[in-house]
């Protein structure tokens, strides 16, 4: 069961940098989204949570012709960085990073606009700078909705199976993630290896919802 225990240590590899890349963009996109109007917001909203809906396979397919080596973003980093992502732990983290994206932004969008404006504006009044209203008043009031989110995000994250295989492919020790290792024991036949990482799947999972069930109750996503 060795090669279960690789692949754990690869999925939460995986998305811990994933979830990491989350949290800095999805909060600050959110707050821009939340305290901000501009033309196309609905429009770009819609992109932005396009991922919570699109097919894996369809995301996957985009993130390969965009970063092979034929494609726009891919052909420059092999060029002039000699940056490869395809069939990379690197690549995974992006797909996992796309897919799960919207549930922090969600999240965090709605943690932002459910907060009552009179703090930030008492804030303003003091002669507190934006910055520091951000980090002093809006972010700690906001955090327990960021971090079901971010939470949510990691699971997803964890269990990603399409984008994944489709821009990391599946290799044993190196892009081989638990959901992957899943599909490869089944189609080989080993039940008893796909049972054992199910269960592992399963326990993971469950502990991360779990938590973000306490920390939201009954409102893990608001997606107003």
């Amino acid at each position: 069961m060795e090669e279960a225990w690789i692949a754990l240590r690869l999925t939460l590899k995986v998305a811990g940098f994933a979830t990491l890349v989350n949290i800095f963009l999805g909060i600050g996109v959110a707050y821009v989204f939340a305290r901000k109007q501009f033309w196309g917001k609905e429009l770009l909203d819609a992109a932005l949570t396009l991922p919570m809906v699109m097919p894996p396979t369809v995301l996957g397919y985009y993130l390969l012709v965009l970063l092979g080596r034929q494609g726009a973003v891919g052909q420059y980093l092999n060029n002039h960085l000699g940056i490869n992502l395809i069939f990379s732990w690197q690549g995974a983290v992006i797909a996992a990073a796309i897919v799960s994206f919207p549930l922090v932004f969600k999240a965090a969008r709605a943690a932002f606009e459910s907060l009552e404006p009179q703090y930030e504006q008492a804030a303003r009044v003091l002669g507190i700078s934006e910055s520091a209203i951000f980090f002093r008043v809006t972010l700690p009031l906001a955090w327990r909705g960021i971090l079901a989110g971010v939470l949510l995000s990691f699971a997803r994250s964890s269990g990603e199976f399409g984008a994944t295989l489709m821009v990391a492919g599946s290799i044993p020790g190196q892009t081989q993630t638990l959901s992957i290792a899943v599909y490869e024991a089944v189609q080989a036949g080993r039940d008893d290896v796909a049972n054992f990482l199910v269960l592992l799947t399963s326990v993971v999972c469950i502990s991360v919802l779990l938590a973000s069930g306490k920390l939201v109750p009954g409102r893990l996503i608001d997606s107003r």
